[in-house]
């Protein structure tokens, strides 16, 4: 039996061959990336339309998630531009506590 792939499948023709790492776009600059050089960010609900925005350096969290450079500028932006908001498809208060610490401190 020959095995056929549909075109566009995420399966590489040969086990030799590297798949490339998945792009993903930042939501603060719009710039396109690899998913390992920004930071996946998810809304975690804290209240009633309350949201607490969390780094998820691993991507493990489960639901949504939304990507930044781990620069204080591409995070600016993203704030001023409320894509956080769009990105994650919430509505209601964001805190950003937690991102902001995580950016700034690193």
């Amino acid at each position: 039996m020959v095995r056929r792939t549909r075109p566009g499948s995420h399966v590489a023709a040969s086990s030799n061959t590297p798949l490339a790492p998945p792009v993903r776009t930042c939501v603060g600059c719009r710039q396109r990336a690899s998913a390992t050089e920004l930071l996946r960010v998810v809304a975690v609900a804290s209240g009633a339309d309350q949201f607490s925005l969390r780094p998820d350096p691993r991507r493990r969290s489960t639901g949504r998630g939304a990507h930044v450079h781990p620069t204080a500028a591409c995070l600016e932006s993203a704030l001023r531009r409320r894509a956080f908001g769009r990105a994650l498809r919430i509505t209601g208060v964001i805190d950003t506590g937690e991102l902001t610490g995580a950016i700034h401190g690193s």
